[in-house]
């Protein structure tokens, strides 16, 4: 009878202790504070197509920083270079699907998602770095650029600095209008861009970024444009001569985040990103233009011909590509046109 007793006894205790844990399908895990544990950090996956030494990724590690350290690591990134995830273009729609959730283009690329953004393609539109930096940072019109970017699933933090864009060629030293003439220059798919350097009589092709250094060694295309400090840690000087600074477009970078991932964010967390942006593109910035002065030196150094460009010649560039422009005018915005040349204007006195 005891040991009828003790069984029953013994299966009873084990029925209720599987009841309890069927009670509740959630589970909840506790610190020894008696506190609930943090939730599951978030992540976001940022990607660039530029590698890990460019002044950008640096600058995305600062705000990697700023971000995981500011929400107590309840968002993390997993950083990503060298265009990992993609091209420009790609990256950006997977920010429209949410498959990816950060992405530092530069306006270019933008401009197929939201033609205004086509505006800052416009050749020879700063006359500065300092009149840029009060255009893009303080202006209404670059804020409303910005506001127009969660129709197409994307938000903008931000605006970085890619910088004054130069050419480099294999064939001849670019040092007026004319010296363009049938050169086979890689730009981006940026029909702004492709139309200008048809103006100046080049022959402009649409390449990835990814396959340009091999499409300039191959002899596919004669050269491309970007800013000095792409043409340095890129390492094109290895298979280009001439570097001319031809300052054509100045280049913004923005900081995109996937709509998605920005409405799943607290008011707090939105905060954050944002602050955060802003921060690391002061450091960007600050990086860019003290990159730019030492790596044209060492490209000197390399063996490159630098061809210091002179205004009078910039200004007749500019004279050919104006026309150029006008074609843009009512896909732009002739509006969108108009305001940013006098924010330009306003910001050059």
């Amino acid at each position: 009878m005891r040991k009828k007793l003790l069984s029953l006894f013994l299966v009873l205790a084990l029925v209720s202790v599987v009841l309890a844990g069927c009670g509740s399908s959630e589970t909840t895990t506790t610190t020894d504070s008696g506190k609930e544990a943090p939730k599951e950090a978030r992540i976001i996956r940022a990607g660039i197509g530029l590698n890990d030494k460019h002044p950008q990724y640096l600058a995305l590690l600062k705000m990697k920083e700023i971000v995981e350290k500011e929400t107590n690591g309840s968002i993390k990134f997993e950083t990503y270079h060298s265009s990992q995830l993609g091209d420009d273009r790609g990256m950006m729609e997977a920010l429209q699907l949410g498959t990816q959730e950060m992405t530092i283009p530069s306006t270019a690329p933008i401009a197929n998602f939201v033609p205004e953004f086509s505006v800052f393609d416009i050749p020879f539109l700063f006359p500065s770095e300092e009149v840029a930096d009060k255009v893009l940072l303080e202006s209404d019109v670059a804020k409303e650029l910005l506001d127009k970017l969660p129709a197409q699933g994307m938000i903008g933090l931000a605006y970085w600095e890619n910088g004054f864009r130069d050419l480099t060629n294999n064939k001849r030293a670019v040092a007026t209008a004319k010296d363009f003439k049938d050169l086979k220059i890689r730009t981006m798919e940026n029909q702004l861009h492709l139309e200008a350097f048809r103006a100046l009589g080049a022959n402009p092709t649409p390449m990835a970024f990814a396959e340009v250094f091999t499409g300039m060694q191959q002899g596919t295309i004669d050269g491309q444009e970007n800013p000095v400090a792409t043409i340095y840690l890129q390492k094109f000087n290895e298979v280009q001569k001439y570097l001319s600074t031809t300052h054509h477009v100045y280049s913004p970078f923005v900081v995109l985040l996937s709509k998605k991932f920005w409405d799943e964010s607290t008011p707090e967390e939105q905060q954050i990103l944002v602050k955060a942006a802003q921060e690391a593109g002061d450091y960007e910035r600050q990086l860019v233009r003290e990159a730019n002065q030492k790596y044209l030196e060492d490209l000197k150094a390399a063996g490159m011909v630098v061809t210091e460009v002179t205004p009078e010649a910039r200004a007749e560039m500019k004279a050919i590509t104006d026309p150029a422009v006008e074609k843009f005018a009512d896909k732009i915005g002739k509006d969108t046109i108009e305001k940013v040349k006098a924010a330009v204007e306003a910001a050059s006195k």
